[in-house]
């Protein structure tokens, strides 16, 4: 028996070797074939793709009485929370791109994965209509950032809107259109607020709502918190939306002060004028008579004539200064050679309307200013002071005051922005014996 016994042990190692040989020289081969096989890494190519919105729920333009759950836009995968998540401040990325109305208050915004969803932070009320919108800017994980909103409007009993209110919302300090400007629709008597936004062009079209009087306001939301402040920049107006489209026109913003506007600083601008700078924007279409203003020479107050007292943008039109033509280009294109095929530069699309389309100032209203050109016959004093009383100055918002400010005329001659580089300060007939002099 031991013989035996000790044969099959001998006989089971040796299988044993042979199992663990050939297992070994099978990994072997594994290993260099996968190391001769090219394959592309895991994964796949990179998602290019943005998140593409597939369904909205509910369905928009519907009668819903009795309506208690969530707003939802679902996409095709799932989207990212962002940095800062939803907490009921506002201040959340997808809080950022959702516009509930009717309501004053910050909405519950929730992410759910491929979702988002929305209610109103004090339930949904009854015989309302109301209005969501999703603004672009749903990205996915990858980052890649979609360029498409969409806009939910449905009922909670009250009657289907029809109404659209359209208009564009102008910049007046820059008398341009302003692009993402708020738009707020207050819905008299119950002042039931609808927000929207402009587009690139600063054209607005909110809808639809419901028949009635509006008091429309554009707004330039400078904390993007979707909620006019007081001392945002703003223009208003009633209309009544009784048709399908209510044309609300132009809202030109501005920053509405109640108090009148006071002198900044007085500084001199050449020999015969300086700016008055004021504490806000003034009323671009008020004329200031020269009766309003007074200036005194310190410490004797001698009385010292003014020739006017413009606004900067029409006294720049009034004294332009001309071109200066002592330094040319004296480079001239070479006639005589033909243009080569090819080297012509060609205007790409869109650039025309870029230059001329909807960015271009406005000519509407005048150009608001917060400056004032003040101009005397004769040259300033050297480190001489006068000072400047204006009685009756209206400020955008309609607001007058008299005002006054002290003009201290610096050592060094001023530049003379009229008649060259002089010696403006000095009387004429000494100018141009220097001038004689230096040359």
């Amino acid at each position: 028996m031991s013989v035996m016994t000790e044969r099959t042990e001998r006989a089971e190692r040796t299988e044993r070797t042979e199992r663990v040989a050939v297992i070994s020289a099978f990994s072997v081969l594994c290993v260099l074939s996968a190391c001769a096989k090219m394959e592309p890494p895991p994964g796949g190519p990179p998602d290019l793709t943005p998140p593409q919105l597939i369904a909205v729920r509910p369905e928009s333009l519907l009668r819903i009485p009795n309506f208690s759950g969530d707003v939802e836009f679902r996409f095709d995968e799932v989207i990212s929370e962002g940095g800062s998540p939803s907490q009921g401040a506002g201040t959340g990325d997808l809080e950022k791109l959702i516009i509930l109305s009717p309501t004053t208050r910050v909405p519950e915004v929730r992410w759910r994965r491929n979702r988002i969803t929305v209610k109103p932070s004090e339930g949904w009320k009854r015989n309302r209509v109301y209005r969501v919108e999703l603004l672009p800017g749903v990205t996915d994980l990858r980052r890649n950032r979609s360029n498409k909103g969409a806009v939910l409007t449905f009922t909670t009993g009250a009657d289907l809107p029809h109404r659209t209110l359209q208009g564009l919302v102008v910049d007046w300090s820059t008398n341009r259109p302003a692009q993402q400007a708020l738009v707020e629709a207050l819905l008299l008597p119950d002042s039931l607020p609808y927000h929207g936004l402009t587009d690139s062009t600063g054209r607005f079209s909110l809808g639809p709502l419901p028949a009635g009087e509006y008091l429309v306001k554009g707004v330039i939301d400078q904390n993007h918190d979707f909620q006019p402040s007081p001392r945002e920049a703003f223009d208003s107006i009633r209309i009544l939306a009784t048709d399908t489209t209510g044309r609300v026109g132009e809202l030109w913003t501005f920053v509405h002060d109640t108090a009148a506007a006071r002198i900044r600083t007085i500084t001199v601008a050449d020999s015969v004028s300086a700016r008055v700078e004021f504490s806000q924007s003034l009323d671009p279409r008020q004329k200031l008579a020269l009766t309003s203003v007074t200036l005194r020479s310190l410490p004797d107050s001698a009385a010292v004539k003014v020739t006017s007292l413009l606004p900067k943008p029409l006294d720049d039109s009034l004294h332009a200064r001309a071109p200066d033509t002592t330094a040319r280009d004296t480079t001239r294109r070479d006639t005589t050679a033909r243009e080569r095929p090819g080297l012509r530069e060609i205007e790409r699309p869109g650039a025309r309307l870029e230059r001329e389309g909807a960015n271009q100032p406005l000519t509407t209203r005048p150009q608001l200013t917060d400056q004032l050109v003040l101009r005397v016959p004769q040259p300033w004093k050297p480190e001489g002071k006068y000072e400047l009383e204006v009685r009756g100055v209206r400020n955008v918002s309609g607001v007058s005051g008299d005002v006054k400010g002290v003009l201290t005329v610096p050592k060094t001659e001023p530049r003379d922005t009229l008649r060259g580089r002089v010696d403006s300060l000095a009387p004429p007939g000494d100018s141009l014996k220097r001038l004689k002099k230096r040359s």
